[in-house]
């Protein structure tokens, strides 16, 4: 594999990322323009903060929240909420170190009693695969996996190759794993994405598969909606895949509640309560609305559902799937 170092970092990284078969390329001077034509040729970059922020992320430009956000931030933002745990899903930490987020995380839980379960990262088509699912699944608090695929910036794109992306059966060697430690799948994929998904979701029908951020609905024209839920139906026939209800952010745009309302009412329909779950997704879901508003929208929407339909989103659905022990206070 071959790794693009844009900042300089200690002596001893480009060392041990040697020992490990790595190819490092260093170009500290390269320039944005010059760096966006050959990084498809790099497996991975290395960088920390010579350029600003990416403006093609998916909600804009997220300077105001690249700062560490702890349980004790997140208490301040949720006071108002009868938070009972916490799941934290995988940060893009430090690619090279995979597990060092979930030590960090362990030392954190040990701290504040937070998050109560981890959804971690392993890269799936890389040679230390297994061993990287293996040492996340030894921490008791570990309940899933996210590994994004490589996936197309629009759905007219096309792949320059297949590592890394759900056609790889490499990829699909490492998903497959899993089953072997007890572990779900956290699924992030844009919408364009989710009738391939299928291919791979069938692999493993014994291990539960979450459906980050409901499928990226990026699209609201009528016939990008309409092709949406669409792919939603056709995946909600497995019965292992399950759906968050959560990032309902659009670029450019303010965070709309009559259209996000449709949009969360459709799900729960074509998934039924029991396999939704409504999240927040914070702090970078606070670049459109607060935490405050983003869950008194929610209970807002399913303020006409009956008692039991409105446990499983707001918290059933989550005990059941990552395997919860906590006390519920009436």
């Amino acid at each position: 594999m071959k790794i693009l170092h844009l900042d300089k970092n200690h002596n001893s990284l480009i060392r041990d990322l040697k020992k490990k078969g790595y190819i490092n390329v260093e170009a500290y001077k390269m320039s944005l323009e010059e760096i966006k034509s050959v990084i498809n040729e790099f497996d991975g970059v290395v960088i920390r903060s010579r350029f600003k922020i990416d403006p093609d992320f998916f909600l804009g430009d997220y300077e105001m929240i690249r700062k560490n956000y702890l349980p004790s931030d997140y208490e301040e933002d949720s006071i108002n909420h009868n938070v009972i745990g916490t799941i934290h899903c995988e940060a893009e930490w430090d690619r090279s170190d995979q597990i060092g987020e979930t030590i960090w995380l362990k030392s954190i839980k040990d701290k504040y009693n937070l998050p109560t379960a981890v959804v971690a990262h392993a890269w799936f088509h890389t040679k230390n695969a297994e061993e990287v699912i293996e040492k996340q699944a030894s921490f008791k608090f570990v309940k899933g996996i996210r590994s994004k695929p490589i996936v197309k910036n629009k759905e007219s794109d096309s792949y320059n190759n297949y590592v890394g992306t759900m056609q790889d059966q490499k990829w699909r060697d490492g998903l497959k794993l899993l089953e072997k430690y007890n572990l779900n799948y956290d699924l992030r994929i844009p919408s364009w994405h989710l009738i391939e998904s299928l291919q791979v979701i069938r692999l493993i029908p014994n291990v539960k598969v979450i459906i980050n951020h409901a499928g990226f609905p990026w699209d609201r024209s009528k016939d990008g909606i309409l092709k949406w839920k669409n792919s939603l139906k056709i995946l909600a026939n497995e019965g292992n895949v399950y759906i968050k209800l959560s990032e309902f952010g659009v670029k450019n745009k303010d965070w709309n509640y009559e259209e996000n309302r449709r949009i969360i009412l459709d799900i729960i329909d074509i998934f039924s309560p029991s396999r939704c779950m409504f999240a927040s997704n914070f702090p970078v879901s606070s670049l459109k609305i607060s935490f405050d508003d983003l869950y008194n929208n929610y209970n807002k929407i399913v303020k006409n559902f009956s008692l039991n339909e409105k446990k499983a989103p707001f918290f059933n659905t989550a005990l059941n799937v990552y395997k919860l022990h906590v006390k519920i206070e009436e």
